[in-house]
């Protein structure tokens, strides 16, 4: 089988499983949404959130698999299983250590951490608002520790080769949220404590999950304390920087959080739940690939494979780009649709949707850049060089706070201008860092990657129009009528993918192509 196939075929695994970790997560917004809305709790409960959601960012899908996986995958590679295997539990004694240490601090200066994620409330003096960010913070706190156990895990099974599990942990999250708050509206009088404990305890599940796969691998992780280690120092030595760049990453999407506080209440949830509905594509599709791509990128490099390497790094680029634009028309075109369906209900209103849709309409901008971003980001950890990415980082996050403040103080887009600054900053990121990755390995297959945006983006911008005609249906401000907005919007989707579909194939697109025969290779056996 060759790499090519091996790597689409892990995506497909990995965008299934994330697939249903999306459903699964989107019954979670409607049930928060409905349960809570856009007021006082939910404003708390989200940059409390924003904790433990940038640690499963950083952790999950930042440091620990750029870092671990190209060690442990070169350990297999040019060395032996229970080479791994101890690589991975000397890792795993100095990891529990770690989160151990940190989760305890983070307890303890929970106030100051929520000073800094919503500033803007105490320079407006909500302080029953503050309180409450500072209480879910110290309850959410542990899911520190969980989510990093659950990271080794699953960079374990990814390098393995066994993406299923740990690609369908976060549905553990997602049930054990939803649990917490039809539980904790019936028992407890001030609820969303309850949801935080949800949290925690889904992501003791997101680990446990994993374990019988490991056990199967016959890499099940014991604490070894082996600090001379070479492949722990090794794993050391590339998780810092990438830990920075993952870290710079993440807060320009804190900046959002941080100006959004000085805007009116609801703000914080209006971006959070328009950057949800960017992460169903960028999960299902974006990740997947990126996670994909790396175990075999890391292998080539670990041969001197170049030319296999940057063929890798073509397809992951081109698969994503194939998915994301028309993605993007689509949640432009359908934003106030999508939102009204999904989430308008109960204490979430119009006035949320409005609000929630201009987030979306502005994160939308950039998904092609957020997915985009990860692939070039992952070519440069499977070369083991973890600083480029710090550096380029650093500029785009100056950049987004530059363009946060301007959006934000001299026009009317509000929390809009702050999802527009993340989408420019992100384009400003994988801008330079394509440029420096060229410099690396040479030629990056540009010619191929044109070849292909120039049949994707004008039938991406054609097919957006189905959505804008079905978005401009006179049903969507008026209440009730759901049954007939779900056909509606089902049929919008529908249309479009088909109308997508037959146009690239007339235009005879390699990457339609190559999914149509991989579909048809797997339907065969």
């Amino acid at each position: 089988m060759s790499e090519k196939v091996k790597v689409a075929k892990a995506a497909g695994v990995v965008g299934l499983a994330t697939l249903a970790s999306r459903v699964m997560g989107y019954i979670r917004d409607m049930v928060m949404s409905w349960a809570f809305g856009t007021g006082f709790a939910a404003d708390a409960f989200y940059v409390a959130y924003r904790i433990p959601n940038l640690l499963r960012e950083l952790l999950a899908e930042g440091s620990m698999s750029a870092a671990f996986i190209p060690v442990f995958t070169e350990t297999l590679t040019k060395e032996s299983r229970e080479s791994a295997r101890h690589l991975a539990n000397a890792v795993f004694a100095r990891l529990l250590v770690i989160l151990a240490v940190l989760t305890g601090l983070g307890i303890i200066f929970a106030p100051y951490v929520v000073k800094v994620v919503a500033w803007g409330w105490a320079y407006k003096a909500e302080h029953d608002k503050y309180v409450l960010g500072v209480t879910l913070t110290r309850i959410m706190f542990p899911y520190l520790l969980f989510i990093g156990l659950a990271a080794l895990a699953m960079g374990m099974l990814n390098s393995l080769r066994a993406f299923l599990m740990p690609a369908l942990s976060p549905v553990m999250l997602n049930i054990l949220t939803i649990t917490s708050v039809v539980l904790s509206l019936q028992f407890l009088s001030q609820p969303i404590l309850g949801v935080a404990v949800g949290v925690v305890l889904g992501g003791m599940c997101q680990f446990l999950i994993q374990v019988p796969g490991l056990k199967k691998q016959g890499m099940m992780i014991r604490p070894q304390f082996t600090p001379t280690h070479p492949g722990v120092k090794k794993v050391g030595t590339l998780a810092l920087p990438v830990f920075v760049s993952s870290s710079v990453n993440q807060f320009n999407i804190f900046i959002g959080t941080i100006f959004a506080s000085f805007l009116a209440t609801g703000s914080i949830t209006y971006l959070f739940y328009g950057m949800r509905f960017i992460h169903f594509p960028l999960g299902i599709f974006g990740i997947a690939i990126a996670t994909a791509v790396l175990p075999t990128m890391s292998a080539q490099a670990a041969r001197h494979e170049t030319g296999e390497f940057r063929e890798t790094l073509s397809l992951g680029l081109r698969l994503v780009f194939f998915i994301m634009f028309p993605a993007m028309a689509g949640l432009i075109t359908l934003r106030v649709p999508i939102v009204n369906l999904l989430l308008e209900h109960g204490q979430f209103d119009r006035i949320s949707t409005q609000g929630t849709a201009a987030a979306l309409l502005f994160y939308a901008v950039g998904l092609w850049a957020f997915a985009g971003v990860r692939i070039v980001a992952q070519a440069f950890y499977a070369l083991q060089d973890t600083k480029t990415p710090v550096k380029i980082a650093v500029v785009a996050l100056f950049a987004n706070i530059l363009l946060s403040a301007a959006f934000m103080a001299w026009t009317p887009l509000a929390h809009g201008g702050l999802a527009l600054a993340a989408s420019l900053a992100a384009m400003l990121n994988i801008g330079l860092m394509t440029v420096q990755l060229r410099k690396k390995i040479g030629r990056m297959d540009g010619k191929r990657i044109m070849v292909s945006l120039l049949k994707i983006v004008p039938s991406s911008i054609a097919m957006g129009m189905i959505g804008w005609r079905v978005g401009k249906d006179p049903v969507w401000p008026l209440a009730g009528n759901t049954l007939y907005k779900a056909e509606l919007l089902a049929g919008a989707m529908a249309g479009s993918v088909l109308f997508y579909i037959i146009v690239m194939w007339i235009l005879r697109s390699e990457e339609l192509k190559f999914l149509w025969g991989l579909a048809r290779r797997k339907g065969g056996t």
